[in-house]
């Protein structure tokens, strides 16, 4: 094998589970053109083509599928060797780049990446906040952070954070004109704070539990946002009511800024989870893993 030849195949590999060379040339601290430029020079050396290109796509060929087909379990075993070598240089090394939401990053990170960062001066952490789900392989992600219930059902999923629970609330004075509402079918009278998602582009349903029925709420209302921090600010200043997560609510429910409805139709549900491929964890993942796993109060 020609020296270069192991690098080049890591990048098709990359290339071809991206989709773009964008976004494989992030993956790898590459420019794009001279992951192209390498592409095109692979592709010459073996004398068939890998990946077909328009402008504004790649994708793997039909000869490039099946080497990708038989790359992957091959990288995957150098990249456990490398892994391994954790055990003789005494200390995680390396880069972690991770895909989370705003809440996740506010109440799961920041609490904890400080300190993670002096503990290993030899790890550089890399986190990209969006609402929307991305697929890990193809966004180039270790891992990511987000809700339980949206975890895919094949990742490895470690909880990071307590149960939640989502409340509606109002101000005093949103309220001294409007009645409490009982159910979710009363807020059909009230004028809500809607959530646009950035990457489906719907609204945020509000959803609710009760005797063991369940409701999605579509609420109306003359307001609507696609930032969290926003929303938050409308529900304060007395614009309408909001669906907010109770740890950024507590305080101002207790002193009475912030009254709550709807208490019984408001369940927990699972909190965050760090979740990855279970092909491969490098020791700089197992590191932050192991730093951020969520231990209940009064257990050890």
């Amino acid at each position: 094998m020609r020296r270069g030849d192991l690098d080049d195949l890591a990048a098709f590999a990359a290339v071809a589970r991206a989709r773009s060379f964008t976004r494989a040339a992030a993956e790898l601290s590459l420019s794009p053109s001279a992951l192209s430029h390498a592409m095109r020079s692979l592709e010459a050396r073996l004398g068939v083509r890998l990946l077909a290109r328009t402008t504004r796509s790649v994708a793997p060929t039909a000869a490039g599928e099946r080497l990708l087909r038989s790359l992957d379990p091959a990288l995957a075993e150098v990249a456990r060797g490398l892994s391994a070598l954790a055990d003789w240089r005494g200390a995680p090394s390396g880069a972690v780049r991770l895909t989370t939401f705003g809440y996740a990053a506010r109440t799961v990170l920041a609490p904890a990446l400080p300190s993670f960062l002096r503990e290993h001066a030899d790890i550089s952490v890399e986190v990209i906040v969006e609402d929307r789900l991305v697929d890990l392989v193809t966004g180039g992600f270790d891992a990511g952070i987000r809700l339980g219930e949206t975890v895919d059902k094949d990742m490895v999923a470690v909880r990071v954070g307590p149960a939640l629970r989502t409340l509606v609330v109002g101000t005093p004075d949103y309220f001294a004109t409007r009645p409490l509402p009982a159910a979710p079918a009363d807020l059909e009278g009230h004028n809500c704070i809607n959530y646009r998602l950035l990457g489906g582009g719907g609204l945020l349903p509000w959803e609710f539990e009760h005797n063991g029925r369940d409701v999605r709420f579509r609420p109306g209302g003359q307001l609507i946002v696609n930032d969290e921090l926003l929303a938050a600010a409308a529900v304060r200043a007395g614009a309408g009511l909001g669906y907010m997560l109770e740890h950024d609510v507590a305080d101002e429910i207790a002193d009475g800024r912030l009254i709550q409805v709807l208490d019984p139709w408001c369940p927990t549900f699972p909190g965050c989870h760090l979740y990855y491929p279970s092909r491969h964890v490098t020791p700089a993942l197992r590191a932050l893993i192991d730093k951020l796993r969520w231990t209940p109060v009064g257990t050890s």
